[in-house]
């Protein structure tokens, strides 16, 4: 059986692979607490996402979503999922499940955080969901905002006593 650390190198590979790096995904951490962490740096936004991508639920749905993107871009599924990954078919509903077992791991704000981040697509999310020929990101795109809606809700669980209008890091 593969150890913590092998796996969350593979996974950290598997992102590199397809284009995605910690610092993409902290930037993401950053868009969603700015308002609320002031001063946030991206070395701690980071740091948050490696913690999360440590966890064992979160390196199993991402190496399982990230292979199936990758089996479905060599049209090595059966119909009718092929068709329905080379889509990101709308009803399908299952990269979101995989989603929400990741950003389940830190609470309810998880699940808020990743509706919106979901919704507006920053950053590496908007190339992720560009839909272009022959790459398929059908759960990487939701993977990938999970991961950092669990970080940022990581964060803002590491500060119970903030308030919205107060700031935690301040220089």
């Amino acid at each position: 059986m593969p150890n913590y650390q092998m796996l969350f190198d593979h996974v950290i590979d598997l992102l590199k692979k397809r284009g995605v790096s910690i610092d993409d995904i902290a930037d993401l951490v950053i868009f969603l607490q700015k308002d609320y962490i002031h001063g946030l740096t991206k070395e701690q936004a980071a740091e948050s996402v490696k913690i999360v991508l440590q966890k064992r639920e979160v390196q199993n749905a991402m190496i399982t979503g990230i292979q199936l993107d990758m089996l479905a871009e060599q049209h090595k599924l059966d119909q009718p999922l092929q068709e329905i990954l080379e889509h990101d078919s709308g009803l399908y509903g299952i990269d979101e499940i995989m989603a929400l077992s990741i950003v389940n791991v830190y609470g309810s704000i998880g699940f808020t955080n990743y509706g919106y981040i979901d919704k507006v697509k920053p950053g590496v999310l908007a190339k992720l969901n560009a839909h272009e020929p022959g790459i398929i990101h059908t759960f990487l795109d939701d993977l990938v905002g999970a991961t950092a809606a669990a970080a940022a809700s990581r964060l803002a669980h590491a500060h119970p006593e903030l308030e919205d209008d107060q700031d935690v890091y301040t220089d």
